[in-house]
């Protein structure tokens, strides 16, 4: 009788082994994925953008917004998406005069590497918000606008955000990815992202 619940037993603690095992190596991926680039990734500066105010801090983190993040459409070469496609644009960053990075150009396509360069994938967007003239400009996201600060500290950095004093140093790996690396003040390190 007792063995009639014991292989039952077994079976269900096995699995449930192996699920914590699976979970446990997903998330480690996940974090080394982000270490990756923090150890060995290119790194830049960019220059942060005046936020809406009426977006001030909602929790312990700041609002990021870049001047990369505003890609004019005469800079975006080759090919553009179908209307309401869901897509990723690369933009290619080289070093600006002032020591921050500027866009260099942009494409819905890979482009090849250029030595002094690098490329910063943004998150995918829907291609409705796409400017049909060369005049215009486009919007993207690179998944580094949030930095989670301590409690209490978000207000003030984010008033210096907004007097155009705070700049963020960002690592990007050879595929596009962007991680901040450091939070700056009047050039300045105030925040340093540990690898783990």
């Amino acid at each position: 009788m007792i063995e009639m619940f014991r292989r039952p037993l077994i079976r269900y603690l096995a699995i449930a082994a192996v699920l914590s095992l699976v979970q446990t190596i997903v998330l480690a991926g996940m974090i080394e994925k982000r270490a990756s680039v923090l150890r060995s990734g290119t790194e830049i500066l960019l220059k942060t953008a005046p936020v809406d105010p009426r977006d001030l801090l909602r929790g312990d983190y700041v609002i990021l917004s870049y001047d990369v993040s505003t890609v004019p459409v005469a800079l975006i070469k080759g090919e553009k998406p179908q209307p309401y496609e869901l897509a990723e644009m690369n933009v290619r960053l080289k070093p600006g005069v002032d020591g921050f990075w500027v866009i260099d150009e942009a494409s819905f396509a890979r482009l090849p590497s250029v030595e002094g360069t690098v490329v910063m994938r943004t998150q995918p967007f829907r291609t409705y918000a796409l400017p049909v003239d060369d005049g215009g400009s486009l919007r993207v996201d690179y998944g580094i606008e949030r930095y989670y600060v301590p409690e209490g500290e978000g207000r003030p950095i984010e008033e210096e955000r907004n007097e155009g004093a705070v700049s963020i140093a960002v690592r990007v790996s050879a595929d596009g990815l962007a991680q901040i690396r450091e939070l700056r003040i009047d050039g300045k390190p105030l925040y340093e992202e540990p690898l783990y």
